[in-house]
C-alpha cells in the first residue's frame, strides 16, 4: 500500500526541496522579525506564481516528451541566438548553482552546529569544518549510488519532516489564526518592504528548477493521461513548500530579538519563550533545507550542462557524475574552509536575474507552440497569467541587477 502511494508521488517534493533552502529560511525569518504577518501573502503569491510557471514546466516534460534545453535547441532557428541562449543557461546554472551550493552546506552545518557546537579540524592555520564534509560526504554517497527512487524518496522523508519541524515551532507560537488570515489576504505593504516582498518571491521561483523539473516529470510520467498526477504531484509539493515559509515567518513574528538575521537567532530567541524544543525543531529544520538543497542543485547542474552538449542524462552517466561532482567538491571546498565567494555569488546573481525573465518568456512562447504541445496549448486565460509571470520575472531582475550593482 506505501508503494503504491510512493509511485503516485513524482519529483515535487524534490523541486519543494529545492526551493525551501538555507537562503529562504533566512530571508523569512528576518521578514517575520521585521514585518511580523504582514506580509504573508506574499508567500501566498509566490506560491501561486510559482505553480503557474512549474506547471508550464511540467506539460514539457509530460506532453512535449522533452527538456528545456532540448527545446531550445529545436524551436530557436537562428543559430547565433541559440548559441547565445544556451550559453547563458549553460554559466548562469552551472556557475550559479556552484556558487550557491556553499550556501545550502553552510546551512546544513549552522543547523547541526546549533545542536552539536563547532567541530573544527586545524591545520596550523588553516581550519576544516567537519560537518561541511560530512554533509558532502551524505548529498554525494546519495548521488553516487545514482538510483532516482532512492534520491526521490530520501528526499520525501527530509521534505515532510522539515515541514513537520517548522510547522510545529509555528503552532507552539500560539499564532491568532485572525491575524495570520489576516497576513495572508491583506495585501499591505509596509514602509521599507519592497525589496523584502521581491526577495520571497525571488526565493520560491528559482530558474535552474524549471530545467530539473520537465527533465524529472519526463522520465517520471511517459503518458499523456498521466499529466493530471503529474500537476497535481507538483501543486501539493509547492503548496507544502509555503506552508514551510509560512511557518518559519510565523514562528519569527512571536520573538522579541531586534537582531535577528538567521533561524539559529531565531532558535535562540524562542528559547525563554517556548523552551528548548524550539531550538531543536528549527535547526533540524535548518539542515533538512540545507541538505536537500545541496542534493538538488548538483542534480539540477548536471542535468542542464549535458542537456547543453547533448550528454547522457542517465544517473549512472560518467559524465554526469563528473558535472554533479564538481558542482558538490567545490561547494564543499568553500563551506569547509570559510572562504569567502562573494564575487562569484556576485555574477551568480547577475546570470540568474538575466535567466529568470528570458526562460519565463521562452516559457510562454513554447507554450503556445501546437508543434510541442498540440492541443494542449496555452489558452488566452493561461497567457494572460503567463503574461503577468513573465512581468514578475523582469521585476526580480531588475531587482537582482541593481541591488549587485549598488554592492560593486
Amino acid at each position: 500500500m506505501v508503494n503504491k502511494f510512493l509511485e503516485k508521488i513524482g519529483p515535487g517534493p524534490l523541486i519543494a526541496a529545492a526551493f525551501i533552502g538555507p537562503g529562504t529560511i533566512t530571508l523569512c525569518t528576518i521578514v517575520g522579525a521585521k514585518y511580523g504577518l504582514n506580509l504573508l501573502w506574499t508567500i501566498l503569491v509566490s506560491i501561486i506564481a510559482a505553480i503557474i510557471l512549474q506547471g508550464m514546466a511540467v506539460k514539457l516534460g509530460v506532453i512535449g516528451k522533452k527538456s528545456i534545453t532540448q527545446i531550445l535547441k529545436d524551436e530557436i532557428k537562428a543559430p547565433w541566438l541559440r548559441f547565445g541562449v544556451l550559453l547563458l543557461v549553460f554559466i548562469t546554472i552551472m556557475i550559479g548553482n556552484t556558487a550557491y551550493e556553499a550556501g545550502n552546506i553552510s546551512g546544513a552545518v549552522l543547523g547541526l552546529e546549533t545542536i552539536f557546537g563547532k567541530q573544527l579540524l586545524r591545520f596550523n592555520t588553516l581550519s576544516i569544518n567537519l560537518f561541511s564534509l560530512l554533509i558532502g560526504f551524505l548529498a554525494g554517497g546519495l548521488l553516487w549510488i545514482g538510483k532516482y527512487k532512492l534520491i526521490e524518496r530520501s528526499l520525501i522523508i527530509m521534505v515532510v519532516l522539515m515541514s513537520i519541524s517548522f510547522l510545529l515551532t509555528a503552532i507552539s507560537t500560539g499564532p491568532s489564526l485572525l491575524h495570520v488570515l489576516r497576513g495572508l489576504f491583506n495585501l499591505s505593504i509596509p514602509k521599507g518592504s519592497l525589496l523584502s516582498i521581491i526577495g520571497l518571491v525571488g526565493t520560491t521561483i528559482v530558474p535552474y528548477n524549471l530545467f530539473l523539473h520537465t527533465e524529472l516529470v519526463r522520465k517520471k510520467w511517459t503518458h499523456v493521461a498521466q499529466l493530471p498526477l503529474a500537476m497535481n504531484d507538483m501543486v501539493i509539493a509547492l503548496v507544502l513548500g509555503g506552508i514551510i515559509s509560512l511557518s518559519v515567518i510565523i514562528s519569527a513574528s512571536a520573538t522579541s530579538l531586534i537582531q535577528i538575521e538567521n533561524a539559529v537567532d531565531l532558535a535562540k530567541g524562542l528559547e525563554p519563550i517556548f523552551g528548548s524544543f524550539s531550538k531543536y525543531f528549527l535547526s533540524f529544520g535548518l539542515f533538512a533545507a540545507g541538505i536537500t538543497s545541496t542534493i538538488t542543485a548538483p542534480l539540477a547542474a548536471a542535468y542542464v550542462v549535458c542537456g547543453c552538449f547533448s550528454w547522457d542524462t542517465n544517473l549512472q552517466s560518467t559524465r554526469f557524475k563528473i558535472v554533479w561532482g564538481i558542482v558538490l567538491l567545490i561547494g564543499v571546498l568553500f563551506s569547509a574552509t570559510g572562504l569567502k565567494l562573494i564575487a562569484i555569488i556576485q555574477f551568480a546573481q547577475i546570470t540568474n536575474g538575466l535567466l529568470l525573465p528570458l526562460i519565463a518568456g521562452i516559457l510562454l512562447w513554447i507554450m503556445n507552440k501546437s508543434s510541442v504541445l498540440g492541443s494542449h496549448k496555452n489558452n488566452i486565460f493561461q497567457n494572460i497569467l503567463g503574461f503577468i509571470i513573465v512581468i514578475i520575472a523582469f521585476l526580480l531582475s531588475a531587482r537582482t541587477l541593481w541591488s549587485v550593482y549598488l554592492k560593486l
